[in-house]
C-alpha cells in the first residue's frame, strides 16, 4: 500500500494566475521521475457542476471517461499527465453541500446541529482523501479554484489546515502569487505576494512553496525578499515566468526545481533520473514546424477562447506529430452570411465547425460547411457541427429544404436530428445528457477506419440530440455514409462524405482524449488532409 503524499495548489492576488497549468507541470515533472500522480480541482462556487454554466461564464465544459461534467483545468490535466480523470477529479462547493444536506435529512447527524466545521471541512477532507484512498497514487495534487481571502474560499482553506496538522510531512501547500512589474517605477513588486501570504496565515496555513507568477525575471535579492518576509526558504521561492506556450511550463518548473522542493518538503526520496525526454521533443518539433496550415474554427463563442480549449491544444497535439503549426482563424458563425463568406473563409486550409447548443448563429454554422463541401475544403464537424452538416446534406443534396434539427425547429417537416428517446422524459438540466465514453463501430471501408486503425473505439459524449434513423438510407444512397454507428442502441456517431477529399463529421467530442502523448488520429488525420490542401493550392 502506497503512503499517498498530498499536494494542495492555492492562488493568490488574482484569478487566472495559472494554477492548472502549474498543477498539471508539476504532475508531468513527477511523473517523469517515476512517481504515480492524479490531480482533482476543487472549485468554491455553488453550482453542483459545470454542465450548466454558459461558456462565457465559466470556457469548456470538460467530459470525463465516466460522464462528469468538469472544470476545463481537468483537460490540462489529462493532456499533460494522459491520465484519465473521473467525478472524483472536480468537486465543487455545491456538490459538496448537497451531500451534507443530504446526510441532515436522512438523519445521519443524530440531531447535531450541522456547521461548516466539521461537517463541511470533514467533508472536504474526505473528497480530497478519495483519490488516494485505493492506493494507487503516490500523489494527489490539489487544486483549489479561485483566490486565497475570498469568502467562498474559506472552508477549502480550512481543510488544507487541517489536514496538515493530521498529516505532517505527508502534506505541503504551493502557493501561486503574483509578483507584477510597475513600469514607471521600473521595479517588481513583492507587496501583493506578501500580502497574499499574510492572508492564509490569518487562515492557519504556512505556504511550504511560493510560485511567483512574474513578466520579469526574479534576481536574488527579491527572492530572498519574499523568502524572508513570508518564512520560506529562499529555495522554496520559484519563478513562474510568462511562457510562449503552456507546454514549456514543465520545462521551466524543472529548471526552477519545483519537483525537487515539492520531494524535500514530503520527505520523499528523490530519484536520480528523470525521463522527460520525450516531452522535450515535442516541444522542438512545435518550436520548429516544417508546415504552417490555417483553419477556420466557425462558433458562436469565439471571442471567448476559453470555450474551445481543448480544439485548440487538440490541434497543437495533432499538428505536431504532423510537423506544421495549425494557425487557427476564429469565425463567429453569427456574423456570417452569403455576402461576406467569401471573404471570411479565404485562404483556409481547413474548415471546423464547433459544437454548441441552441440556434444562434446556426445559419453561419450551416453556410460554412455548404462552402466547404462545394469548394472540396477539408472538413471537421463536432457535435452540433456533425448535426449541422447533415441539415446543410439535407436541405442542399437531398432537397429537404426545410430539413432541421428538433433543438431548433420542432415544426421542421423534415426532422433529420431529433431529441434522442431517452431524453424526452427528462427535466432536470444538469448532469442528464448522453455524457461520458460510449463505443463505435467503424466501416472498415471509411476514412476514419483507416486513421483510428481499429475496429471499435471508445468517445466521449455530450449531447441530447442525434441523426434520426429513418433518413439512414437516404444519407446513404446520396453519398453522406454513416460510418460510425453505437452498436447498443444502433446511433450514427460518424458520418463521411464519399466525393470529398476529407469530410467528417462526429456526434462524439474527440478534442477531450487528444494529449500530448496520444494525439487524437481524426486531429491528426484533419491536419495531414490540410497540408494536401495547401500544397495543391
Amino acid at each position: 500500500m502506497k503512503n499517498t503524499k498530498y499536494i494542495f495548489v492555492t492562488g493568490g492576488v488574482t484569478s487566472s494566475l495559472g494554477k492548472g497549468i502549474i498543477s498539471a507541470s508539476l504532475a508531468k515533472l513527477l511523473q517523469s521521475r517515476g512517481f504515480s500522480v492524479t490531480i482533482q480541482k476543487l472549485d468554491p462556487y455553488i453550482n453542483v457542476d459545470p454542465g450548466t454554466l454558459n461558456p462565457y461564464e465559466h470556457g469548456e465544459c470538460y467530459v470525463t471517461e465516466d460522464g462528469a461534467e468538469t472544470d476545463l483545468d481537468l483537460g490540462h490535466y489529462e493532456r499533460f499527465s494522459n491520465v484519465p480523470t473521473s467525478q472524483a477529479n472536480n468537486v465543487t462547493t455545491g456538490r459538496i453541500y448537497q451531500y451534507v444536506i443530504n446526510k441532515e435529512r436522512e438523519g445521519e447527524y443524530l440531531g447535531t446541529t450541522v456547521q461548516v466545521i466539521p461537517h463541511i471541512t470533514d467533508e472536504i477532507k474526505r473528497r480530497v482523501k478519495l483519490l488516494g484512498q485505493n492506493g494507487n497514487f503516490d500523489f494527489v495534487i490539489t487544486e483549489i479554484g479561485g483566490t486565497v481571502g475570498d469568502i467562498e474560499s474559506f472552508p477549502f482553506v480550512e481543510a488544507i489546515r487541517q489536514m496538515r496538522w493530521e498529516m505532517g510531512k505527508n502534506c505541503a501547500v504551493i502557493h501561486l502569487t503574483l509578483v507584477p512589474f510597475l513600469s514607471a517605477a521600473g521595479e517588481l513588486k513583492t507587496k501583493p505576494t506578501q500580502h497574499s501570504v499574510k492572508t492564509m496565515l490569518e487562515q492557519g496555513v504556512q505556504p511550504d512553496i511560493i510560485v511567483c507568477r512574474t513578466e520579469r525575471h526574479l534576481n536574488d535579492a527579491i527572492r530572498g525578499k519574499i523568502a524572508q518576509f513570508c518564512n520560506v526558504e529562499i529555495s522554496a521561492v520559484i519563478e513562474s515566468i510568462d511562457a510562449t506556450s503552456i507546454y514549456e511550463v514543465p520545462v521551466l518548473m524543472l529548471e526552477e526545481k519545483l519537483d525537487i522542493e515539492v520531494l524535500r518538503k514530503t520527505q520523499t526520496p528523490i530519484p536520480d533520473k528523470i525521463d522527460i525526454e520525450t516531452w522535450q521533443n515535442f516541444l522542438f518539433r512545435l518550436n520548429n514546424p516544417n508546415y504552417s496550415v490555417t483553419v477556420a474554427l466557425v462558433g458562436k463563442y469565439v471571442e471567448l477562447k476559453d470555450a474551445y480549449k481543448s480544439i485548440h491544444e487538440a490541434f497543437i497535439h495533432g499538428g505536431v506529430l504532423n510537423d506544421c503549426a495549425v494557425n487557427i482563424r476564429y469565425i463567429h458563425s453569427e456574423h456570417l452570411d452569403a455576402e461576406n463568406i467569401t471573404e471570411k473563409l479565404e485562404g483556409v486550409d481547413g474548415i471546423l465547425v464547433a459544437p454548441g447548443f441552441g440556434g444562434r448563429g446556426i445559419d453561419g454554422k450551416i453556410l460554412s460547411i455548404e462552402y466547404a463541401r462545394t469548394k472540396k475544403i477539408p472538413f471537421f464537424g463536432i457535435c452540433l457541427g456533425m448535426q449541422c452538416a447533415v441539415i446543410e446534406f439535407g436541405r442542399n443534396v437531398l432537397q429537404l429544404k426545410d430539413a432541421h434539427s428538433t433543438e431548433m425547429n420542432q415544426k421542421t417537416s423534415y426532422p433529420v436530428i431529433d431529441i434522442m428517446a431517452n431524453q424526452k422524459i427528462i427535466k432536470n438540466m444538469g448532469g442528464t445528457m448522453r455524457l461520458g465514453a460510449y463505443p463505435c463501430r467503424l466501416d472498415p471501408d471509411s476514412k476514419s477506419y483507416k486513421l483510428y486503425k481499429e475496429s471499435m473505439v471508445s468517445e466521449r459524449h455530450r449531447h441530447r440530440y442525434e441523426f434520426n434513423n429513418e433518413y439512414r438510407k437516404a444519407y446513404n444512397k446520396a453519398g453522406m455514409k454513416t460510418v460510425g454507428i453505437y452498436p447498443n442502441e444502433n446511433l450514427v456517431e460518424i458520418v463521411e462524405l464519399d466525393e470529398h477529399p476529407w469530410f467528417i463529421g462526429v456526434q462524439f467530442h474527440p478534442e477531450y482524449k487528444s494529449t500530448v502523448a496520444r494525439p487524437h488520429p481524426l486531429f491528426v488525420g484533419f491536419v495531414e488532409a490540410m497540408i494536401h490542401f495547401n500544397k495543391k493550392l
